[in-house]
């Protein structure tokens, strides 16, 4: 679970504007690091099959952001991909 400061923190780096908190790039960057997050959970609890649908959905929530992104504004789909360093 991302505590408020790393959530602060990743919204600051990823941010367009002062005040942005819910665009794609940074729904997609918050999501990203709750993904890794989980993952590194789930190497030690390979049977907590609880986690790991929450997991699929999250991964499934970050590819409809990205998918978005994608059809609105490609020069920001691929900036985020870079940044984030996520290969599509």
């Amino acid at each position: 679970m991302l505590s408020t400061r790393q959530k602060t923190k990743i919204i600051k780096e990823i941010a367009i504007h002062d005040k942005d908190t819910g665009s794609p790039e940074v729904q997609v960057a918050i999501l990203s690091k709750r993904i890794d997050e989980l993952t590194s959970h789930l190497r030690k609890h390979k049977k907590d099959n609880h986690s790991r649908r929450g997991l699929l959905g999250m991964v499934a929530d970050r590819q409809s952001h990205l998918v978005y992104l994608k059809k609105s504004n490609p020069k920001r789909y691929a900036a985020i991909l870079k940044k984030l360093d996520l290969k599509k």
